[in-house]
C-alpha cells in the first residue's frame, strides 16, 4: 500500500492529513499558528513556529496510523500563498517575521504603482493588478525598513521565499531552495508567459534571482525530507499554492470548471486553459499548476473576508460563540430586513479592487436585530462571490453552470444554498472539506507513480464518493426576479450599481 502525506499549511493552522492509494484520508493533525498585529492593517506570524509546528504535525499523523517514515511514499505541499519571508543564507534563520498575505501595509507602495501608469505593464507579465496582497511590495518594504536587508540583498546572502519555499528549505536542509510555478506566479515577480523571473520586475524591485528560489512544476522532484527529522528521507514531490491546490483536489481539469474554497478568505477559480488570458474584468491571471511539461492557466478572484467575517462577530460583536451557530441563526429571519453588510475589513478584491473600502453596515433601523446582522454577514460572502462569478462570465462569455464549493464554511447549509440562490445556479460541495489537502496529495501521488493519469483520479474519486446525496447539490429555490433585485441591492451598497 503506497501512503501520501499532505502538508498543508494555512493561514491560522498546518495539518498534515494521510493518504492511502485508495485516496481514503487515514489521519490528521493540526496545530494552530498565532499571528500578531504589531499596527493597524499589519498581519505576522513566526516562521520558526510555522516550521516547527508543520514538522511536528507530520511526526504525530504517522505515529497515530502505527506507520514509520519509510512507509510514506511522498509529500506534497500545499501553502497559504503570497506570505514572505525573507532569512539569512549562512544561518537559515528569519531576518524578520513572515508577514502575511492579509497585511495591508504596503497598501500606499502598491498605489503607486498604479499611479504611475504601470498596472497594465504589471498585469500582462504576471497576470496581477498590483496590489499590496502580493509578495514583491512586502520584499520592497522588507528591504527598506529591516536593517542591512538591502546589503544582504545586494550580495546575495539574503533568500526570499514564500511558505512553501520556507517548508522545502528547512525540510531539506537548505539543500532544495525551490518553489513551483503557482506559488512563484503570487509574488508579481514571475512572467507567467516565460515560466520565469522577470528580470525587468526584478530590477524594478531591486532584486536578482540569486534572491529567489528556483521555480519549477508543481509536480516534479523538491528533494527529500531530511533523515534527521523522523528516522527515514521522505521524497517532496508536489507543491500547489492552497486554491490551486483546491482546483486539483475538485477536479476541474477541464476548460471553464470552476470551484469556490471559503476559508478565512473565499478564492474563486475557474479553468482557462493552456494559455494566459490577461482579464479586461478586475480577475487575475494565475497558474494553476505545471505537470509532466505542461501548464494550466486559471482566472482568480480574492475575496479578503469570509471566515474571517463569522470570526470578527464571534471576537469582536460578541454575537456568537462558535462559528457554527450562524447559519441557524441566518435561518430565523426571513431576510436581512434592508441590512447589508459590507466585509472590506481589508478593501474590495476582485474585481472591484476598491482598496480604500471601509468595512460597513447599512440599511439598519430600530427593529434590526443580531440575526439580521449575522444573516447580512453570510449573505455578504455568497454576494462577494457572486461579483467574481460574474466577472468570470463575462470574461468567458459563458453562464456558470455550476460550481464546486469546499472548505470549512461550505458545510454552512444556509450559506450555501443562498449561494445558490443568488447565483441562480447549483452548489455543488465536495465529498471531502479537504479538497487542497487532497489536491497535493493527487499531485504528489501522479508525480511518483502512484496513479497513473487525471482519469485515473476521476475514477479513484467516484469510488469514494459513492451516489450523490441531496446534500452535496443544492439548486436554486429563490425566484430569479428576487434574487436579482437583492443583488442589485447589494451592487447600490457597496458603490457598484452599474455592475
Amino acid at each position: 500500500m503506497a501512503y501520501i502525506i499532505s502538508l498543508d499549511s494555512g493561514t491560522t493552522s498546518v495539518r498534515a492529513l494521510l493518504y492511502n492509494e485508495r485516496g481514503e484520508a487515514l489521519g490528521m493533525a493540526q496545530q494552530e499558528i498565532h499571528q500578531t498585529y504589531p499596527h493597524a492593517g499589519w498581519v505576522e506570524e513566526d516562521p520558526v513556529e510555522i516550521w516547527n509546528n508543520q514538522l511536528d504535525v507530520t511526526k504525530k499523523v504517522i505515529d497515530e496510523a502505527g506507520l514509520k517514515a519509510s512507509d510514506i511514499t511522498a509529500i506534497g505541499i500545499t501553502n497559504q500563498r503570497e506570505t514572505l519571508i525573507a532569512w539569512d543564507k549562512e544561518t537559515g534563520k528569519p531576518v524578520y517575521p513572515a508577514i502575511v498575505w492579509q497585511d495591508r501595509r504596503t497598501e500606499e507602495t502598491a498605489a503607486a504603482i498604479l499611479e504611475r501608469g504601470l498596472g497594465e505593464w504589471f498585469q500582462s507579465r504576471t497576470g496581477l493588478i498590483p496590489d499590496a496582497y502580493f509578495s514583491a511590495t512586502k520584499i520592497q518594504w522588507l528591504l527598506q525598513n529591516v536593517p542591512g536587508a538591502r546589503e544582504k540583498a545586494a550580495e546575495g546572502s539574503l533568500l526570499f521565499g514564500t511558505i512553501d519555499t520556507w517548508l522545502i528549505y528547512n525540510a531539506t536542509k537548505g539543500r532544495t531552495y525551490a518553489t513551483d510555478y503557482s506559488n512563484a506566479c503570487r509574488t508579481m515577480l514571475f512572467n507567467i508567459h516565460s515560466l520565469g523571473w522577470d528580470d525587468e520586475i526584478l530590477e524594478y524591485f531591486g532584486l536578482t534571482r540569486r534572491n529567489l528560489p528556483r521555480a519549477q512544476e508543481s509536480g516534479s522532484d523538491f528533494g527529500m525530507l531530511d533523515a534527521s527529522y523522523l528516522g527515514s528521507e521522505i521524497p517532496i514531490r508536489a507543491v500547489l499554492g492552497d486554491q490551486q491546490s483546491a482546483l486539483f483536489g475538485q477536479l476541474c481539469f477541464e476548460k471553464s470548471e470552476a470551484k469556490c474554497t471559503y476559508g478565512t478568505g473565499a478564492f474563486i477559480l475557474s479553468n482557462i486553459g493552456d494559455k494566459p488570458v490577461t482579464s479586461k474584468n478586475g480577475l487575475l491571471t494565475t497558474v494553476a499548476w505545471g505537470l509532466n511539461g505542461e501548464v494550466c492557466y486559471a482566472f482568480e478572484g480574492s475575496i479578503f473576508m469570509a471566515g474571517a467575517t463569522v470570526q470578527w462577530l464571534r471576537d469582536n460583536l460578541g454575537l456568537i460563540k462558535k462559528a457554527s451557530e450562524t447559519g441557524p441563526i441566518a435561518a430565523s429571519v426571513p431576510d436581512t430586513a434592508g441590512v447589508y453588510f459590507i466585509s472590506s475589513f481589508q478593501g474590495l478584491g476582485a474585481p472591484w479592487w476598491d482598496n480604500g473600502r471601509k468595512a460597513s453596515i447599512i440599511g439598519m433601523t430600530r427593529k434590526t436585530n443580531a440575526a439580521h446582522i449575522v444573516r447580512a454577514a453570510l449573505e455578504s460572502v455568497a454576494y462577494r462571490v457572486k461579483d467574481v462569478i460574474g466577472a468570470m462570465e463575462r470574461e468567458m462569455g459563458m453562464p456558470c453552470k455550476s460550481l464546486k464549493v469546499d472548505g470549512g464554511m461550505s458545510a454552512n447549509d444556509f450559506l450555501m444554498q443562498f449561494q445558490a440562490d443568488v447565483l441562480q445556479a447549483p452548489v455543488v460541495r465536495s465529498a471531502t472539506a479537504e479538497a487542497t489537502a487532497m489536491g497535493a496529495a493527487f499531485m504528489a501521488g501522479l508525480t511518483e507513480g502512484v496513479w497513473k493519469d487525471q482519469d485515473s483520479l476521476r475514477a479513484l474519486v467516484r469510488d469514494l464518493n459513492g451516489p450523490e446525496s441531496a446534500e452535496s447539490r443544492l439548486y436554486p429555490q429563490m425566484e430569479p426576479h428576487k434574487a436579482a433585485k437583492l443583488y442589485r441591492g447589494w451592487l447600490e451598497a457597496i458603490g457598484h450599481p452599474e455592475g
